[in-house]
């Protein structure tokens, strides 16, 4: 399905790497307040069975968060014929749940370029802490969700990207999301929902405490999260 598609050159080409050294000169930016994270999720048809883990393991983020000042999260998921849905902002774990709960995959066409102009949308209107992309494929023209990738390295803004599955493009393309970005990048077993239960935490620590709180929460956990904040040092 994705292995005619063009793909971008493998990571330490001269375009990442001149993307890399940009991003490393912005002046670090001071949190306050709340932290806020973008939850998005593909949900077309072949990603059911992880929506349905993710619906009950979303507190994590929660937990991990409230000993850090606490957590407002948007729910953003795409699905069917060019359906793209944003949910308010909320800090009920709850809350998220039901809003998770009430969607229901249908089949269509990835829209991971979509997501990532509505991150830089959001970001230069209003503070936003992180991104986390949840999917299992890409099934558009790469070297522009690469280019929207990099534009939000020059907001600042850090995307993790949880992969399910080995599709050969989205291995590809996944982590130089997370590089442009400086946000890092994850598989995750479908069979091993705690695995990405610990994940999310350490998101929700980086969204609501910085740095440190990440570091702080991977060397706690230890397994995948370490691996995770590893590459945010």
């Amino acid at each position: 399905m994705t292995g005619d598609r063009k793909l971008p050159s493998a990571a330490g080409s001269k375009d990442v790497d001149a993307f890399v050294r940009a991003i490393d000169r912005l002046p670090a930016t001071k949190r306050e307040g709340r932290g806020r994270l973008l939850f998005t999720m593909d949900a077309t048809a072949s990603r059911e069975p992880t929506w349905d883990h993710a619906c009950g393991i979303q507190g994590e983020m929660f937990v991990a968060a409230d000993a850090l000042g606490g957590l407002d999260v948007r729910l953003a998921f795409y699905r069917g014929f060019d359906e793209f849905k944003v949910s308010r902002w909320t800090s009920d774990g709850r809350e998220l749940a039901r809003l998770m709960s009430s969607v229901r995959c249908l089949a269509g066409r990835t829209q991971i370029g979509r997501v990532l102009a509505y991150a830089a949308e959001q970001r230069r209107e209003s503070r936003m802490d992180a991104v986390v992309f949840v999917g299992d494929c890409c099934e558009e023209d790469v070297d522009k969700v690469g280019h929207a990738a990099g534009q939000l390295g020059l907001l600042g803004l850090p995307v993790f990207v949880f992969q399910e599955g080995d599709d050969r493009t989205a291995s590809r393309l996944f982590p130089q999301i997370a590089k442009l970005t400086r946000g890092a990048y994850c598989k995750f077993d479908r069979n091993s929902p705690e695995q990405l239960k610990r994940l999310l935490g350490a998101v929700a620590a980086y969204a609501a405490g910085g740095r440190a709180a990440l570091l702080k929460y991977g060397k706690e956990q230890g397994g995948a999260a370490a691996l995770l904040t590893n590459q945010m040092k």
